[in-house]
């Protein structure tokens, strides 16, 4: 591992580990789903204050993939993790005996991220848990999560990383080859892809981003203003809700 990726874990540690102490919890509970986010996320905390205090929530619905859930598992063995697995099919099902329910990927796929995050919280209350959140800088500034869904947390220790960062990050750990080498996917419908849905790559959307930085967030070609779009529409989810609140 060079220089600048033991730094870059050194300071993730040392963010996990206050927040662990300070809060005065008793561990962190976070919801793996076989993908690079939550598998780098799942390494630095169980690094930071020890696998036998972290659980591992694996959450599949019938749209996810057993290959994700067997990489999930793989993980947890690893990471020595104590680990769950339940399907969220049930309390889905629930919603769809609503009246005027509504079925649509985007609906229920913000759905899914919910209800997830609300059983993330519940066993962090549970067991008096810190929730350890999975969101990278690229997803985050792109709005591509769900408002308290996945983007719900206590800590967020990789929110600071573009995707291709995680992805650099993830080569020095010791990870399934499937969970590097599959492509992203948030999984909230059959053949979801995030490339496909965005409708860029990656390393091109982390490209225009650090471009618009750099810039004042000003676009120099069409990627870039694409890409500035996407980050203007999604503010509201980086923003405190408005209010009249004033400490006096």
């Amino acid at each position: 591992m060079d220089t600048d990726f033991g730094c870059a874990l050194g300071r993730i540690e040392h963010l996990i580990r206050h927040a662990y102490w300070d809060s005065g919890s008793s561990g962190i509970v976070i919801g793996l789903s076989g993908g690079i986010d939550s598998a780098v996320a799942a390494t630095m905390c169980c690094r930071a204050v020890g696998g036998e205090r972290v659980l591992a929530l694996i959450l599949p619905s019938r749209v996810t993939l057993s290959d994700d859930i067997s990489d999930a598992e793989e993980i947890c063995t690893k990471l020595r993790m104590d680990s769950r697995v339940f399907s969220i099919d049930p309390i889905l099902d629930i919603f769809r005996g609503l009246p005027d329910f509504k079925e649509s990927p985007s609906l229920v796929g913000n759905l899914m991220a919910r209800i997830r995050m609300a059983i993330l919280y519940y066993h962090a209350n549970r067991d008096n848990r810190l929730v350890c959140g999975t969101s990278n800088r690229t997803e985050y500034l792109l709005g591509y999560c769900t408002k308290f869904g996945d983007n719900a947390a206590d800590i967020q220790p990789i929110l600071h990383l573009y995707k291709t960062e995680i992805y650099d990050l993830a080569k020095t750990m010791d990870l399934p080859k499937r969970v590097l080498e599959k492509a992203p996917s948030a999984g909230l419908w059959e053949g979801q892809r995030d490339e496909d849905e965005i409708g860029l790559t990656y390393p091109v959307i982390d490209a225009s981003l650090k471009a618009l930085a750099s810039s004042g967030w000003k676009s120099n070609n069409e990627t870039e203003e694409k890409v500035l779009r996407m980050v203007r529409k999604s503010e509201h989810k980086r923003l405190p809700p408005p209010s009249l609140f004033r400490v006096e």
